[in-house]
């Protein structure tokens, strides 16, 4: 008998649980949305907390189904890549411009880095 089998009651415990917890609060959006400062905002949770409920029992479902019989794995044979052409290509680096401004800042910024570093070499015992 596998663990999974041994823990079953356990899991429908939990998802009785979680099913419950997601009716809880359905019944109180319910009654938020028929109190005084109650909104058509309730009402929707009101009615979308029972479809989570539900989902707890379909995903329980799936679970045991694809504890029974896995999903099955795809042959090594097929293609498993996206096929070149679909997507957009990658843009390129940008090509450096000689744009004086550029340089001279870049200049600018070597020149403080050097400035930093000799300032540190003297600083140090």
């Amino acid at each position: 008998m596998s663990t999974t089998r041994r823990r079953r009651p356990a899991l429908i415990l939990l998802v009785c649980l979680g099913a419950a917890g997601c009716l809880a609060l359905a019944w109180w959006q319910w009654t938020r949305y028929e109190s005084t400062s109650g909104s058509f905002q309730n009402l929707g949770y009101a009615l979308q907390w029972p479809m989570f409920a539900g989902f707890c029992f379909y995903a329980y479902y799936k679970f045991v189904r694809y504890e029974e019989a896995p999903p099955v794995k795809p042959n090594r044979g097929e293609l498993t890549e996206i096929p070149a052409g679909l997507l957009p290509e990658r843009p390129k680096p940008a090509l450096p411009d000689d744009d004086p401004t550029l340089a001279e800042y870049n200049a600018y910024l070597a020149e403080l880095a050097r400035s930093k570093q000799t300032e540190n070499d003297r600083t140090i015992p």
